[in-house]
């Protein structure tokens, strides 16, 4: 009866509003994960382990040299200073925006979203300035017949603007499907959901109070105010770091029970520590750099150094020399011309062993004194471009330039007995 009345009426019944679906979350880019935590690009970046790792990645590839060089015969090269893409290279990407910043914040876009682009812009077919823009603004269309990929770039205005390969400089991740990569925060997105859930329950345990240090327990029941009285007396006198190691005198039955961690709480941090490796993962980022030094030692520390610059960061290094010879190299410069990034700088052991090494390479004749000065951002000398031989390979008295034949030695000639 109610129900007809409420039709007549025109009244309605509105239910309660539904959770929207996982399909209809992803569709605006947001993927809930099992713990119930949304994950996106940017709420990731406050899970701090992700975005940790995202800074030293991508500062990593900001600090290393990236130059341009002129193959010279079969292994020969030099730097190639006169041509334009050097000064996009090592000095502005554009007239804002300096080659480290565009190397930094490329190759952070490139982690937490899977894919950076930047638009070019040419003058007189050469590239002469790179323009990032939002990974979240375009997107990878690949031609059924050609296979050739389009870059289809949303602007401020709603409008769209298409770009073939040759005019838009892009950096994709790995990819088992071709314009679609595989994104790190996709990869990774339970261990970063369970990792933020841990941080607000710590978070919301301290901001009630957390635990209290001890218990006072009294032999009677004591009312309100007398618990009151009781508890400021004792913060009153032992309260405080001024207070810290003062006796403690109980009376009247008054007994004092100090609260300790348990295994739950000791398994709550060893949880919060596992997922930071666990996202660490993901990214082959060591945990030494994460802060956690409990594996690391004096000897396997620079290992790990190693196994960073090759393992976690040529991958990525070759990815940005592979799209600049795509992208921003003539087809006919390709064979003459190529980008290099220098990770001499990251790999660099300490002086100690760097000198050794150093010293065994000039001994040997592999590098010359000036070479050695050079990486060491030193001034050349005069005489410190020749190589020298080892001494068993020398003659003695004898030319030693490389290449030189010394003369057939003189075999003494036989004594004939009187």
């Amino acid at each position: 009866m109610f129900e007809t009345w409420r039709k007549m009426l025109g009244m309605e019944t509105k239910g309660a509003m539904a959770a929207p679906s996982p399909d209809l979350l992803q569709l605006f880019g947001v993927i809930a994960a099992a713990s119930g935590t949304a994950v996106t690009p940017e709420t990731a970046m406050r899970c701090t382990p992700f975005a940790a790792c995202v800074k030293i990645v991508s500062e990593s590839v900001m600090q290393l040299p990236l130059h341009l060089y002129e193959r010279i015969g079969d292994a020969g090269k030099k730097r190639a200073t006169d041509h334009p893409l050097e000064a996009i290279l090592t000095g502005m990407a554009n007239p804002w925006t300096s080659a480290a910043e565009f190397k930094r914040d490329m190759q952070a876009a490139l982690l937490a979203h899977g894919k950076a682009g930047a638009v070019i812009v040419r003058v007189g077919g050469e590239a002469k300035e790179l323009h990032q823009v939002p990974s979240s603004s375009f997107i990878v269309e690949v031609d059924s017949v050609s296979l050739e990929p389009r870059y289809v770039v949303t602007m401020a205005d709603g409008k769209q603007r298409r770009y073939s390969y040759a005019d838009f400089f892009y950096l994709g991740g790995l990819s088992i499907d071709p314009g679609r990569p595989v994104v790190p925060w996709h990869q990774a997105r339970e261990a970063i959901g369970l990792a933020m859930v841990m941080e607000q329950h710590g978070a919301k345990l301290f901001a009630n109070g957390a635990k209290p240090s001890g218990v006072l327990t009294h032999p009677r029941t004591l009312g309100p105010e007398a618990r009151k009285r009781l508890r400021e007396s004792f913060d009153a006198v032992h309260s405080g770091g001024a207070n810290s190691g003062r006796t403690l005198v109980l009376d009247e039955g008054i007994t004092w029970q100090s609260l300790t961690f348990n295994s739950v709480d000791v398994q709550f941090l060893e949880l919060r520590k596992f997922q930071i490796a666990e996202i660490a993962r993901v990214f082959r980022v060591p945990l030494h750099m994460l802060g956690d030094l409990s594996d690391a030692t004096f000897s396997n520390v620079e290992n790990m150094g190693a196994e960073f610059v090759t393992l976690t960061l040529m991958p990525w290094l070759k990815l940005w020399e592979g799209a600049i010879a795509r992208s921003l190299l003539k087809p006919e410069e390709r064979s003459k011309f190529y980008a290099e990034f220098l990770t001499d700088d990251l790999a660099r052991a300490d002086m100690a062993a760097r000198y050794t090494a150093y010293s065994q390479a000039i001994t040997n004749g592999i590098l010359n004194p000036n070479e050695v000065r050079a990486m060491e951002n030193r001034a050349p000398y005069e005489g410190g471009d020749e190589y020298r031989r080892p001494m068993n390979t020398e003659t003695p008295g004898g030319d030693n330039r490389p290449g030189h034949q010394p003369p057939p030695a003189q075999l003494p000639k036989p004594r004939i007995a009187a």
